[in-house]
């Protein structure tokens, strides 16, 4: 076996790592390579058995906006090993590779995991922490500016012109320069609930359940009135945020938000990680 990296221009690699998340996760990565959305900021480091991927740990460099302030992050994801190389360490080999590689270069490393591999990141200094989620209780009906319901054959440039532009939707936590996995969640997960915002310029993705909405993003170019936004979603009277708001205008309920399994991080000498946020849905890998 070998260890490989950068390698999306390699097809029988690329394809082989393809085959893979889709056998474990039932992650399709064919049409965001396809589109060219597979960037330089998300890069596998795996292990090949001649021309097989059999095991995992991809990072995605993007940042951190914390108080206004960036700082750089990096996300790890894709962590996965083939049934039949497993119990060999491999994944712990290349966990410990990825932390030399970037050792000093990153402010913040990070990471989701699921339930069943809880107690396998602090091995390698993650720590798991909380995040919370905001809500907000408004006026049902209350109409506004309406939106255009978005179709990725017909809108799929101006999709990418906002995304790729987008400044960052909080000032008090958000992440930047995370296009490459909101378009991924574009593509496969939220393909039938995304909007448009005419007067704001703005793509927002939402989704309706039991009278309330989940508004797991709003994407634009400039700043935007989350109010405007908010009076065209309709006759509701709950808004759940899956990212952290910072519009002083409304009125927050925050709680600690559940999810299936944790966000573990390792922090930079000196440095702190917010309380009381959400990480954005549209930039977890």
């Amino acid at each position: 076996m070998k260890l490989v990296s950068h390698y999306h221009g390699n097809e029988t690699l690329r394809k082989s790592f393809m085959q893979l998340a889709f056998d474990i996760f039932g992650i399709d990565f064919e049409s965001w390579h396809e589109l060219g959305y597979w960037g330089e900021r998300y890069i596998p480091f795996s292990y090949a058995d001649g021309d097989r991927i059999v095991a995992n740990v991809s990072v995605n460099e993007l940042d951190f906006i914390i108080e206004g302030k960036s700082f750089k992050a990096l996300q790890i994801g894709t962590v996965m090993t083939h049934l039949e190389y497993r119990n060999k360490g491999l994944s712990a080999s290349l966990m410990n590779h990825v932390l030399d590689m970037y050792e000093g270069k990153y402010d913040f490393m990070y990471l989701f995991a699921n339930a069943s591999v809880l107690d396998f990141y602090p091995k390698f200094g993650f720590e798991e922490l909380e995040e919370y989620q905001y809500s907000t209780r408004i006026s049902a009906g209350q109409g506004g500016f309406d939106l255009r319901k978005l179709k990725l054959a017909d809108d799929l440039h101006l999709i990418e012109k906002i995304v790729y532009g987008r400044v960052p939707i909080s000032k008090t936590f958000s992440t930047n320069n995370s296009f490459g996995i909101t378009m991924y969640h574009i593509l496969n997960i939220f393909t039938d609930h995304l909007y448009y915002h005419a007067e704001e310029d703005a793509v927002v993705i939402f989704t309706k359940e039991n009278g309330a909405v989940q508004l797991y993003d709003i994407i634009s170019t400039a700043p935007v009135n989350i109010k405007n936004i908010i009076d065209c979603l309709g006759d509701i009277d709950k808004i759940e945020f899956h990212f952290t708001p910072d519009d002083s205008n409304l009125q927050y309920q925050c709680v600690p938000f559940k999810r299936d399994g944790a966000l573990f991080v390792k922090k930079g000498a000196g440095l702190e990680f917010p309380r009381f946020v959400k990480h954005p849905f549209l930039s977890e890998a």
